[in-house]
């Protein structure tokens, strides 16, 4: 008895280490950018109006009435900055994660995506911010195109305007990274240890919308202070993270932190369900091209 709960205790504590596959880097860093970059832009064209809805919400004067086309403002140019930072995201998450799963201890599986949570984060911030700065400009109505964005942005603020609420950016993503990553894997780990078998699509998704959704809830407040932040432009209405989470609590009270959150976790939720959906059965279709040689072997291991 006691040696079927180490059993099982020692399953639910790893995602692949009981695959054994041999790690290597750059196959691994490859297919995590195709698979990243595949998912990134399906999930953020599908559900780019919730996004424009919640950034609207959080603006302080909402910026004005939204018509139908305005909820696809600036989705173009924000694809060309979701693309490589969500293929850079996967690309840098999935190699670290089999690195730190191989070096911790199998009972601090969740440490190690935790961490390889922050490092993929942390490698894609320096194309996200600029990214979101344009996005949300756009969303609320400051620019009509994302060229003239940047282009006015620099002009009015300088190369800090683009890196501006950098760091309530991560604030919000580092942890929100890590958070959905950690809950993903580890619900995927418990599921698979329970049904004794590889997940399905969607089971993954489903997994996948229950860590976002979840994610998104616990991470809203972040995500207030960071969108204020970047849409304040040459203003400066807040100094800081600090002076900003003081200046919304005094004037529009406590619960102005939590603006946004329904379509956030809306938002989140459907698209943790496409972007994990999309992700692994991406990830599944590349490692079928290249053949195990260990799988008899885990086989055998079931």
């Amino acid at each position: 008895m006691r040696n079927s709960l180490l059993e099982r205790k020692k399953s639910f504590a790893s995602v692949s280490m009981g695959e054994e596959k041999p790690f290597n880097f750059f196959r691994t860093f490859f297919e995590g950018v195709i698979a990243g970059g595949a998912a990134g832009v399906v999930v953020e064209a599908a559900l780019y109006p919730i996004d424009t809805i919640k950034t609207r919400l959080q603006a302080v004067h909402g910026g004005g009435k939204i018509d139908l086309k305005d909820l696809y403002s600036g989705l173009t140019g924000n694809l060309a900055g979701v693309l490589p930072a969500s293929a850079l995201f996967v690309g840098v998450y999935e190699p670290t994660k089999q690195k730190l799963l191989k070096t911790f201890p199998e009972n601090l599986s969740a440490a190690a995506h935790f961490t390889a949570g922050v490092v993929g984060g942390f490698a894609t911030s320096f194309i996200r911010v600029p990214t979101e700065i344009v996005k949300q400009r756009m969303q609320i109505g400051q620019f009509t195109s994302a060229p003239d964005a940047v282009r006015l942005i620099i002009s009015k603020e300088g190369f800090k305007g683009l890196y501006a609420g950098y760091g309530s950016f991560l604030l919000r993503d580092l942890p929100f990274d890590a958070i959905q990553f950690c809950i993903y894997e580890q619900l995927r780990i418990g599921y698979k240890a329970a049904a004794n078998r590889d997940l399905n699509d969607p089971e993954n998704a489903i997994i996948g919308a229950f860590a976002g959704a979840l994610t998104g809830a616990i991470t809203t407040p972040l995500d207030v202070i960071k969108t204020r932040l970047m849409i304040q432009g040459s203003g400066n209405q807040y100094k800081g993270i600090l002076d900003c989470v003081q200046t919304i609590v005094r004037k529009e009270g406590p619960p102005a932190l939590l603006k946004g959150i329904e379509p956030r976790v809306l938002w989140i939720g459907i698209g943790g369900s496409i972007f994990f959906g999309v992700l692994e059965s991406t990830k599944r279709l590349l490692a079928q091209r290249h053949p195990a040689p260990h799988q008899d072997s885990n086989t055998k291991h079931d």
